[in-house]
């Protein structure tokens, strides 16, 4: 038996190992969030400033893992063996809870995901106690500190909407006072800046990144409170005077100071707060086993025997096994992508301009976009017209900000947007740590991040209906997991409680599957990715490059267009619906594919030289050709599958077969157009008009074959409809890429004059 629950134990440090790489995937936005999109220093660079900070305050982390072991159920009331339970259950609800998120992109409170998933599995577990007692299901307070769940709870919000709030008005007024064009300030009142920033996230990582140093003197941090005025004032005198040192003297970019460091307190922070929540379970388990094995040895107590009592006293973690958390949690950080996708999520909502928006609208989104513009105007109309010009000139010229090279991607926002948000992430949770306030480091980050890019005013009319969106989006996911994690830890509960060890080995089976799943499918994304990226908006196109874009989107659309027809004609013929749905997602990606291409038609147009702008007509043309093909196929691929869905007649062998014929015309003159265009010759493009000219001929002889059935032998109207439909959008789709060869050939013709 002692073996069987070391053997438990094992399984649940490895859980742990899991939940470490997931959970940092996912709270990595905590701190380089800011870093990477103002790009303050390299990328490198910041990896190894949080890296170090990760590794501090895992090493400074809590040794009594309070939260995993007492702070949501009462462990006296529970026996070993329902404990290990309760902790396999929340360790496996976890791993897949923040993976799923990760995969999504969408960062998420590991701190709301471990306390829901403890009062999930703790609450059924005790329904099932209090059923097999007979007693009352009144008694579950008795097991449950309800109290402390709430408070919890009640605090990540309240602070999700303080955190908004006061991150727009700091920025709007910080903007006010340092304008884009802020160079010149820094030399003047740069110090001061950097005084008040360095000092209020000393005074952080001093309250909150060593709150739990168990090798310092306990009255440590009551010390602290106390003299927190005189360390304020000298850290403030201390800090005024290193930055005027090193703007005068060493010519130090203070905000980028004040970011690096700033990044180093929230990864210290992040590892020295919320390692608990990755390993502070396995921990508790792995204290609860040897307290039982004890106890068995001096007794012979059985583990369905044996109450937890002694996990309410304070357990001391040993800093090796920080140590290595802390490790795993840096090897993670720098070889994560998925850690990457995240912050990237919350970079591009906060990013200042426009671009390619990652979230849809939807009705709450544009509600609230709309009533936020008739509050501002009417709020304008207040002020009088010398005082909205003079705050409008605070907030133009953007660009001034930015410092990047040709080639290299601007940043998001710039080094004052940055050095707000660590700040002001790092009061707040300063303040509520000093108040003994509950509250989710994540959310205060992201939720000040997206109040500091709205008072920033990089919601713009373009953009604002999306990023509204997003930050819904996101504010939708944390409900959701609050909900998901206190199910879904409760249902597995109940499956380990019936199905006892085979049950623990079907849902550890289930999970490494998921996470490979979920990693393959990541892959496959980032790549799909890749293969989009278009030219640099900062570069400056030249003719050459505009040929060779237009061919390479015309051989991607032209090859996806002469797949998908194929597929779709096979999957007509069969009748086979289950294929015909794949078509469908194959469709969807061709038109995602077209108006990412449109998307950027600004952009594109605004990067040529100043000697080719003419050819920007030329693309534009090229774009909309491309998109009436893609077009054209998806009435084909839609109505093939509708009617296959309704459960309508097959097509009749002859009318398929006219079909086939006609889709391997359409695959000869277009593999020999994707051939043409990969090698950037040209010269047969004559030839292939010729080819699809021939291809418009046979299908006028194909509707009039038609015609005549109808009036012979045709009895199916639906047959009809959808014959007719499909050849008179291939016929469009044909006179549609002539179209489009007839324009490149021209444009080619008139460029090879030119040289």
């Amino acid at each position: 038996m002692e073996t069987l629950y070391i053997f438990l134990i094992v399984i649940l440090f490895l859980l742990a190992i899991a939940d470490l790489v997931v959970g940092v995937s996912n709270d990595a936005v905590n701190f380089l969030n800011s870093a990477i999109g103002s790009k303050a220093v390299p990328m490198r660079t910041i990896l190894v400033v949080a890296g170090l900070g990760i590794l501090a305050g895992a090493v400074f982390s809590s040794g009594l893992m309070e939260v995993a072991r007492k702070g949501i159920f009462n462990p006296g009331l529970f026996f070993f063996d329902e404990i290990i339970i309760i902790f396999l259950a929340v360790l496996i609800t976890d791993i897949l809870l923040l993976d799923f998120f990760n995969s999504l992109g969408i960062p998420t409170s590991t701190t709301v995901s471990v306390v829901f998933e403890l009062l999930g599995a703790a609450v059924v577990i005790s329904l099932l106690k209090l059923n097999e007692t007979g007693a009352g299901f009144a008694n579950l307070e008795q097991y449950i500190n309800v109290q402390k769940a709430s408070e919890i709870s009640l605090g990540i919000l309240v602070s999700v909407f303080i955190a908004f709030a006061v991150g727009a008005i700091v920025q709007f007024i910080s903007r006010l006072i340092f304008s884009f064009d802020y160079k010149k300030k820094l030399n003047y009142i740069g110090s001061l800046y950097g005084g008040v920033s360095l000092t209020a996230i000393t005074y952080f990582i001093l309250l909150k990144g060593t709150n739990s140093i168990t090798f310092l003197n306990e009255n440590f941090i009551e010390q602290v409170l106390e003299n927190k005025l005189w360390i304020i004032g000298l850290s403030f005198l201390f800090w005024t005077l290193i930055s005027q040192l090193l703007i005068q003297v060493f010519r130090c970019h203070i905000l980028k100071v004040i970011v690096v460091i700033g990044t180093f307190a929230l990864a210290l922070a992040f590892a020295g707060n919320d390692l608990v929540n990755f390993i502070g379970v396995s921990i508790a388990a792995w204290q609860s086993f040897l307290l039982w094995q004890e106890a068995f040895l001096a007794s012979g107590v059985l583990p369905n025997d044996f109450l937890m009592d002694g996990l309410s006293g304070e357990v001391k973690t040993p800093v090796y096994l920080l140590v290595t958390a802390g490790a795993i949690m840096v090897i993670t950080l720098w070889f994560s992508s998925k850690a990457r996708y995240v912050v990237q999520t919350g970079v591009n909502l906060g990013r200042q301009g426009e671009g390619q928006e990652r979230f849809k609208p939807n009705a709450l989104s544009r509600t609230v976009v709309r009533y936020s513009v008739f509050v501002g105007q009417t709020f304008s109309q207040v002020l009088s017209e010398p005082i909205q010009n003079k705050i409008n000139s605070r907030f133009s010229s953007p660009e001034k900000a930015f410092e990047y090279k040709k080639g290299v991607a601007k940043p998001a926002f710039d080094l004052l947007r940055a050095s707000v948000n660590l700040v002001l992430a790092s009061i707040l949770i300063s303040l509520a740590t000093s108040y003994t306030l509950p509250l989710s480091t994540t959310y205060v980050t992201f939720m000040v991040a997206m109040g500091t890019s709205f008072g920033d005013r990089a919601w713009g009319r373009e953009s604002a209906v999306y990023r509204v969106s997003g930050v819904f989006n996101v504010l939708g996911s944390w409900i959701a997991t609050a909900a998901i994690a206190f199910t879904a830890a409760g249902l597995l509960s109940l499956i380990i409680w019936f199905g006892s060890f085979y049950a623990i080995g079907g849902l550890l089976i289930l999970t490494l599957f998921s996470i490979i799943r979920s990693g393959f499918r990541h892959s496959k994304r980032v790549k799909l990715e890749r293969q989009h990226k278009k030219f640099n908006k900062t570069d400056i196109i030249t003719i050459n490059e505009i040929t060779k874009e237009s061919s390479d989107n015309i051989v991607k659309i032209i090859s996806g267009v002469n797949h998908l027809f194929l597929d779709v004609i096979n999957n007509l013929g069969y009748h086979d619906l289950s294929r015909l749905k794949r078509s469908l997602k194959s469709q969807e990606e061709l038109e995602t594919t077209i108006n990412e291409l449109k998307d950027n038609i600004f952009y594109y147009i605004k990067s040529l030289e100043d000697t080719n702008v003419e050819a920007s007509k030329f693309y534009v043309l090229t774009l909309d050709y491309l998109q009436d093909m893609v077009q054209s196929l998806a009435y084909i691929t839609r109505s093939s599958h509708t009617h296959v869905s309704n459960n309508h007649k097959n097509l009749k062998f002859n009318q398929i077969r006219d079909l086939k014929s006609v889709q391997q015309d359409l695959d000869e003159v277009y593999s020999e157009l994707v051939k043409a265009f990969q090698s950037s010759e040209f010269d047969s493009i004559e030839t292939l008009i010729k080819n699809e000219r021939k291809v418009l001929s046979k299908i006028s002889e194909l509707l009039q074959k038609q015609i005549e059935r109808i009036r012979e032998t045709e009895n199916s109207p639906k047959n009809s409809k959808l014959y007719f439909g499909i050849l008179l959008e291939t016929k469009t789709l044909t006179k549609t890429s002539i179209s489009l060869l007839e324009l490149f050939k021209a444009y080619y013709e008139e460029a090879r004059q030119e040289f």
